[in-house]
């Protein structure tokens, strides 16, 4: 940085350069003449691709980012779209979730000359909020459960208990048995359904202790690997070797993943082959109080199988909504609360071949400061 008192360019290009949300400058005429790093990451387009060229040949398939543009280079004032603006960077897996400004840039004789565009990266804020929207459903279920739960147990197990009486009266008449048998299997059904509405409505302090990831998965794969043979589903790993112990409740954790790769492969065609991905999130940073920022380990689980509609993706953690024959809807609602309760966040996306990939991202706590 420049001794004195004044900046000079290079100190303002450095500044620039190192600003966390993309900026964009354009000239009158709509050519891109500033592309600063994050808005290369951003948009998955390099500062030589886009240097040049005019910006809404660039973004072509971002009408109303293009709109705000041409309106501010026609009229000289200052717009925005806080609402966010979906952005599908080239090239990337991600989808971005951006609020957007747009500015004239003037000269000092206040003659317009261009614009700049500042766009401002409100993913992980909407991950946040979609999270809280969750817990609120989950709260709401788990109040519910909590004063139900034993007023439903204990008929319940009368019911139960009187059905297997009467099979056993009616040892002579097996004609009869499918009824009995069909009443057991339905209220040990309807007992099961409670059970996983207590873990939702009661549930227990995490056990914190040093949870290697990789080796868990590949333990949850091996348990999974037999079960899916049926349908001649292979399982690739590519785990980070890299990645250290991270801090969780292994149970739990077991648990979680146990469920996300059994749902995996049911959901996946026959002779296809389900991805599992470990690596460190660079983008994003778990915010720690009293501590630095935690970097978040990611685990992604691609299946090959029909897929997910949006509406369907939207609707996954609601409580009791499933798209599984005789699914009680309540496994993926269990393990969003478990991400939830480890300080991470659980995603839905669209493979873009076909199916759906499920990512986890856990906050890396190595410390007893950082738990």
């Amino acid at each position: 940085m420049n001794p004195t008192n004044r900046l000079n360019l290079e100190d303002y290009y450095s500044i620039i350069d190192n600003i966390e949300d993309a900026v964009i400058a354009i000239n009158q005429a709509g050519v891109i003449i500033l592309f600063n790093p994050a808005a290369q990451n951003f948009t998955g387009l390099s500062e030589r691709q886009a240097l040049g060229k005019a910006f809404c040949a660039c973004f072509q398939q971002q009408e109303s980012l293009c709109d705000l543009v041409r309106t501010s280079l026609r009229e000289g004032r200052s717009l925005s779209d806080h609402e966010a603006v979906t952005f599908e960077s080239l090239g990337r897996r991600r989808k971005r979730h951006l609020s957007v400004s747009v500015s004239p840039i003037l000269s000092s004789a206040g003659r317009q000359q261009g614009a700049i565009v500042i766009m401002h990266d409100l993913t992980q804020v909407r991950s946040l909020e979609e999270t809280v929207r969750h817990a609120d459903r989950l709260t709401m279920v788990g109040t519910m459960a909590a004063g139900l739960a034993h007023e439903i147990k204990n008929p319940l197990g009368g019911i139960r208990g009187a059905a297997q009486l009467l099979q056993m009266e009616l040892s002579e008449q097996p004609e009869l048995h499918e009824y009995t048998s069909l009443i057991i299997r339905e209220s040990e059904r309807i007992n099961r359904i409670i059970v996983e509405l207590l873990d939702l409505a009661a549930p227990r302090r995490n056990r914190l202790e040093p949870v290697n990831i990789n080796k868990l998965l590949n333990e949850m794969i091996a348990l999974q690997r037999h079960n899916a043979q049926a349908k001649h589903i292979e399982f690739k790993l590519l785990l980070d070797p890299s990645i250290p112990p991270i801090y969780g409740d292994s149970d739990l954790l077991n648990r979680l993943f146990l469920n996300l790769l059994k749902n995996a492969w049911e959901a996946s065609f026959e002779h296809t082959e389900i991805t599992i991905e470990t690596r460190i999130d660079g983008e994003y940073y778990l915010s720690v109080e009293g501590s630095r920022l935690a970097p978040l380990v990611q685990i992604r689980i691609c299946d090959r199988g029909p897929g997910l509609s949006p509406t369907e993706i939207e609707q996954v953690f609601t409580p009791f909504y499933t798209t599984k024959e005789g699914g009680s809807g309540l496994g993926l609602p269990i393990c969003q609360k478990i991400v939830a309760d480890h300080g991470g966040l659980l995603h839905f996306n669209e493979h873009p071949d076909g199916g759906t990939i499920v990512s986890v991202s856990l906050p890396l706590l190595r410390t007893d400061r950082d738990q």
